[in-house]
């Protein structure tokens, strides 16, 4: 295949212009990605050796439609206009949800970018977009595969686990009758709670592998936001009262119910809540609600330990769990607030943190009514 591009436009030789030019497509030509730059109507000016390879071109590129050499598929395996896509694109887009399509049948999958470019103020000129392209077939195909196993242990655990924590029960109400050794009961009361520990760690797992897998669905359903806050501030009040703590309520009068998927929603609180009280020492925790816009404003305030400004933008991570002492004194996965935004997400609900260290966070989600 060929990988020298031909130049973009006409630059007289000698010139400053035509030495920048020079530069521009040897730094292009250099890079490992597939860097295709396109005109207002979608047609190649520039590309590199990388993007003919990916894109399995073995001719110039150099005017043609962007759409004729780019057969893009979605998450569906149906047909994207990229060219569509490309002028609906308004700001930075990067998605790793799209394959390529090859004349023989077989297909890759990519990772795509696409960003305007945008002229400086008062600059004459055309409206341009860079696309970068990059095959990630090998690392989907390993995704895939710890997905699978992810699915496989968390369903095979269930039963065993389930198991071992009704007899670790069984076992604490007989200790506790015959007013058995304390020792016997500690020991007893740390496994059980390293038990439930294991139950939450693979019921994150397995609402990870089927929200991973797309297999999740809103079930839309009234949910009266009121009776949902008391009912989760009554619940989790002896846990909290076990710290020291207290949990406070501040729900607005005028709250209606709200159309959504009742069971995520509630997850997605509860993580939050626990969250809270696992990172709060002393003082409270405050769940409110209040009326928005087509929807609900949901808040959990805690006075809590805090999260610093760089661990602010990574707790939605899978797996993260911030390096700070006082986060690593308690026992967690670092997969309940990825679950948790990924089922905002599939609420169309919306998540703002607030935090500061030593002061406490709060979390606001705004959740719509899917009516």
């Amino acid at each position: 295949m060929s990988t020298t591009n031909p130049p973009a436009a006409t630059v007289p030789a000698g010139t400053p212009e035509q030495f920048e030019h020079e530069r521009l497509m040897s730094l292009i030509n250099s890079m490992v990605d597939g860097v295709v730059a396109v005109n207002e109507r979608a047609k190649v000016d520039i590309y590199n050796g990388a993007a003919l390879n990916i894109l399995d071109l073995n001719s110039s590129m150099q005017g043609k439609s962007l759409g004729d050499v780019c057969k893009l598929l979605d998450g569906n395996n149906q047909p994207i206009d990229i060219v569509e896509l490309v002028y609906a694109t308004k700001t930075a887009f990067v998605s790793r949800d799209y394959s390529l399509s090859y004349v023989d049948g077989s297909k890759v999958s990519l990772y795509l970018s696409i960003a305007p470019v945008h002229l400086g103020y008062g600059k004459a000129g055309t409206q341009s977009y860079v696309i970068v392209l990059r095959d990630i077939s090998h690392e989907k195909s390993l995704e895939e595969e710890r997905d699978e196993f992810i699915s496989v242990v968390s369903h095979e655990l269930r039963t065993p686990i389930t198991i071992a924590e009704g007899n670790i029960s069984n076992a604490q109400y007989i200790v506790n009758k015959a007013g058995g050794d304390e020792q016997i009961k500690k020991a007893l009361e740390d496994a059980h709670q390293q038990t439930l520990f294991l139950a939450d760690m693979i019921n994150d797992l397995s609402t990870l592998s089927r929200a991973e897998h797309g297999k999740l669905t809103v079930d839309i359903e009234s949910i009266n936001i009121h009776d949902l806050l008391t009912e989760l501030a009554h619940m989790y009040s002896p846990e909290a009262e076990a710290k020291g703590l207290t949990i406070h309520t501040s729900l607005s009068p005028d709250l209606e119910l709200l159309m959504s998927g009742k069971l995520y929603v509630k997850e997605i609180l509860q993580n939050f809540i626990t969250n809270a009280i696992k990172y709060t020492n002393d003082g409270h925790i405050s769940l409110g609600a209040k009326p928005a816009d087509k929807g609900v404003s949901i808040w959990i305030e805690d006075t809590g330990i805090g999260i610093s400004k760089s661990d602010q933008e990574k707790i939605y991570d899978k797996f993260f769990r911030s390096e700070n002492f006082e986060t690593r004194k308690t026992s967690g996965t670092g997969l309940g607030l990825y679950v948790t935004m990924k089922l905002s997400r599939l609420l169309h609900a919306q998540i703002v943190t607030h935090s500061q260290l030593g002061i406490g966070s709060k979390f606001t989600i705004f959740i719509p009514d899917l009516q």
